[in-house]
């Protein structure tokens, strides 16, 4: 069975600074499919993941965000945009928040790959060898990439709010480091469409402030 979330419900403190918010995107055509899109272009939000999009934006209005970052990815954009709307800023794109390459397994259904190799992601955590012959992005090179970002992040927004718009394992990448998780824990943790994952930070550390916050209307999805 996997791991229940945590879930904060409001976040309303104006003066709160050195936030960093990891947001994933919204619902998206490939989550109802259950299918690894990986970067393929084309694949939008659906409208209720228009809907979590603009409930994560009315969330975190007040924080005085300065900057929001995104992945390239269409259904992570779209959400960056909406949310950008709420928050009076423009997304940047940013390669580093980018969804990984799923190799040979990009546009394949969940059922297909589970038939043909296993279970792939307890093996994508542990950094099998498998996973990297069928040419998919290692953890450990998400984490790498995902780091860089957040101490860019770090050093240029000083005292300040930002938004990075991206995808699950992203963002496991980063609480999995922060939390030092094992490779098991990684793979129960589910990250929510369109939740926020909000990390504060000083001078040597990085903390982890709450995962998958959400509006409270959405309590009764499943992930």
């Amino acid at each position: 069975m996997r791991s229940a979330n945590v879930i904060i419900i409001s976040i309303e403190d104006k003066f709160v600074k050195n936030m960093i918010i990891f947001l994933r995107h919204g619902q998206a055509e490939n989550n109802t499919k259950k299918i690894l899109a990986g970067r393929t272009p084309g694949i939008n939000l659906t409208e209720q993941g228009r809907e979590q999009a603009e409930q994560a934006g009315e969330m975190i209005k007040s924080l005085n965000i300065s900057a929001i970052y995104s992945s390239p990815i269409d259904r992570a954009m779209q959400t960056a945009e909406i949310v950008g709307k709420h928050c009076n800023v423009k997304p940047i794109s940013d390669d580093r928040l980018i969804e990984l390459d799923m190799g040979k397994f990009t546009m394949v259904p969940y059922n297909e790959i589970f038939e043909k190799h296993g279970n792939v992601f307890p093996k994508f955590y542990e950094g099998s060898l498998e996973i990297s012959h069928n040419g998919v992005e290692s953890f450990s090179e998400v984490q790498k990439r995902v780091f860089d970002i957040v101490d860019f992040v770090k050093n240029e927004h000083k005292d300040e709010n930002v938004v990075l718009v991206t995808h699950m394992d992203p963002i496991k990448a980063m609480i999995g480091k922060v939390l030092s998780l094992k490779p098991e824990i990684l793979f129960q943790l589910i990250v929510a469409n369109a939740s926020l994952n909000i990390f504060k930070y000083d001078d040597q550390n990085y903390y982890l402030s709450s995962i998958n916050s959400m509006n409270s209307s959405r309590f009764h999805e499943t992930f």
